[in-house]
């Protein structure tokens, strides 16, 4: 018998908080249209009734409009013992709605509706670096986490959370991925998952997971999202193939080597690191073909002449061995420059698309 009652208990409690604001609007209504019979001289209208009704409860008293009649102070006694209890009540509502928001923006339960924005798989010390980057790139875009831990790791005002499993299509649907910009999948490094979990082939089997679900949505949606994955081992990458991940982040096995390759050629590694950050302050941007431009000859002399270097098409990095071939409609043309250099470039190029890859 407890049982039943405390349901019953619980389900009014949801139903006044439900029905307190219309209830709330319309007493507010209704004691309007009773002080204006009452004392039609004083108020003249009804909107001047509302506005006297809302002075009163809010306790502002600003004294132009007050009832003369003791019909008029009988009711505006009521109004005092009834009504002021209903605004402690609705600022407690409000408040309470308030903290229930931000609790679950904080927890990651609630959905992200907005678009262009980066999603963020896995949160590790490579993610929060990602973190800093795009905010440092670009400071108006969103960034949607993903990961499972309690609550949200870093506090900005362009970081979203989202609490889920990435292998689950529901969790890539709170994030919004259809409409988003792109995705980076980060290799699971918890240190708090047993050794079994930290098997290079488990963790790049997450990975392959997720990047699954993403080409499922992708095919279901018929939308084409760009993906940048993390492979703890580069033999694992064939493991790919199936699903569409168009980048994958340097592995252990590239950054090692470049560390070989650096006892051959010294300072190769310093290019890397100026080639992977904006420290140097020059950085990696996709340009568009301009319409004159027709061998890479003439690109790279022109880009050359105003400050930037043409360094691939596509992936392609041997510029330099076909300079005189003619430049493909599809070209995806990436050069090297500064900031300003690019925004000068940007300008110049129909229909300013330029995307910086960096």
């Amino acid at each position: 018998m407890r049982l039943p009652m405390k349901r019953m208990l619980y389900y009014l409690i949801k139903l006044r908080s439900r029905i307190f604001l219309p209830f709330f609007l319309l007493y507010i209504l209704i004691s309007s249209y009773v002080i204006l019979l009452i004392e039609p001289e004083t108020f003249g209208s009804y909107l001047t009734a509302v506005y006297w009704v809302m002075t009163a409860l809010a306790t502002v008293g600003f004294g132009d409009y007050a009832p003369v009649t003791d019909a008029g102070k009988a009711f505006t006694i009521f109004l005092y013992i009834t009504g002021i209890g209903m605004v402690s009540v609705l600022i407690g509502n409000i408040l309470e709605s308030v903290y229930r928001i931000e609790k679950l923006k904080v927890g990651g339960k609630m959905r992200y509706t907005g678009s262009n924005h980066i999603i963020l798989i896995g949160w590790n010390e490579k993610s929060k670096a990602a973190v800093k980057e795009i905010i440092t790139s670009d400071q108006t875009v969103d960034i949607i986490l993903i990961d499972h831990m309690e609550k949200t790791p870093l506090m900005d005002e362009h970081l979203f959370y989202v609490r889920g499993d990435a292998t689950d299509e529901e969790t890539l649907m709170r994030a919004n991925l259809p409409a988003s910009k792109g995705v980076i999948i980060f290799a699971e490094e918890s240190p708090q998952v047993n050794d079994a979990a930290k098997d290079p082939l488990l963790v790049d089997g997450k990975t392959l997971l997720i990047a699954t679900a993403i080409t499922s949505i992708e095919e279901r949606e018929n939308i084409s999202i760009h993906v940048t994955a993390e492979v703890i081992h580069q033999q694992h990458i064939r493991l790919f193939e199936r699903v569409k991940v168009d980048e994958f982040i340097p592995t252990n096995e590239m950054i090692s080597h470049a560390a070989v390759r650096s006892l051959f050629s010294h300072g190769i590694t310093h290019i890397y690191s100026e080639l992977m950050s904006r420290q140097a302050g020059e950085s990696i941007y996709e340009i568009q073909k301009r319409p004159e431009w027709r061998t890479y000859r003439e690109a790279f002399m022109d880009l050359l002449e105003e400050g930037a270097t043409l360094v691939a098409d596509h992936s392609n990095l041997h510029i330099n061995q076909k300079l005189d071939e003619a430049i493909p409609n599809e070209a995806q043309l990436f050069v090297m420059c500064d900031k300003e250099t690019i925004v000068k470039i940007q300008t110049s190029l129909t229909g300013d698309d330029s995307k910086d890859h960096s």
